[in-house]
């Protein structure tokens, strides 16, 4: 089977704003560049950032408890590591993340606008090594089907913008659900090699309206109801460094 990506993200601070790529480069066992670089970690989270290591996702901001955050808009820049944090088109903050000051400025609008949500001041975190703040220990891509969206919509009755699924590459061109057919499989990604290890089981951050923020679906729900199952997507891990665009196809290796 072979497939078309569509669109490319990485979400540089966990629970904030996707960023789109032209073209992402991939190493073996890796991530895409950048992708859960950083994190807001709770007031009452222990993490030590000279031995950097993976924790669970509630000690964190996130937006599977904490909706507010998908009403911001944020954008990062590669070179200068700057971050900059808008509402309603505004700029209300911005720093550097890799200088101290710069992620003082970040966490002190965080505490400011997340309140008690955060359990004191939220410290800012950076994730080096082996370490990412996904979700997953390891570090993978998950792959989205937009027809597989196109099915739930077709469930709820409604639009799903799928950026509620916080994929890292979305495909079409493939009937719906049959990315799950690949688990176990390895797949070419343009020049990559990949291999797929799992379905994405779905958690209550899939109902958060990634532009509003606020929590209007019960996508959860509507997946068991609809397909008796809670998942959307598939996890990859790097077999063979390479690049990818949109455009490349995606083809399972038979």
């Amino acid at each position: 089977m072979k497939a078309e990506i569509s669109t490319i993200y990485r979400y540089p601070v966990k629970g904030l704003s996707p960023e789109i790529l032209t073209a992402a480069k991939v190493d073996v066992g890796g991530a895409l560049p950048r992708d859960r670089g950083f994190a807001l970690a709770l007031g009452s989270t222990r993490f030590d950032g000279a031995t950097p290591h993976w924790l669970p996702k509630s000690s964190f901001l996130a937006l599977v408890k904490n909706e507010k955050l998908a009403a911001l808009e944020t954008v990062f820049d590669d070179e200068s590591g700057d971050l900059q944090i808008l509402r309603g088109g505004k700029q209300v903050a911005h720093g550097k993340l890799t200088d101290p000051i710069g992620r003082a400025v970040i966490e002190d609008f965080f505490s400011a606008y997340m309140h008690d949500e955060s359990r004191g001041k939220p410290r800012l975190v950076e994730a080096k090594g082996e370490t990412i703040f996904t979700d997953q220990k390891k570090k993978v891509l998950s792959i989205i089907n937009l027809a597989s969206i196109r099915d739930l919509e077709r469930v709820v009755g409604k639009s799903i913008d799928p950026v509620r699924f916080r994929g890292n590459i979305y495909i079409d061109g493939v009937d719906p659900w049959s990315e799950f057919n690949w688990v176990d499989k390895d797949v070419q990604c343009g020049s990559a090699g990949l291999h797929i290890t799992e379905r994405i089981g779905r958690c209550a951050a899939i109902n958060v309206d990634p532009v509003t923020g606020e929590r209007n679906m019960n996508l959860v729900k509507s997946l068991q109801e609809g397909f008796s199952h809670r998942d959307l997507g598939i996890f990859a891990t790097v077999s063979q460094a390479g690049s990818f665009t949109p455009g490349d196809t995606l083809k399972v290796i038979d």
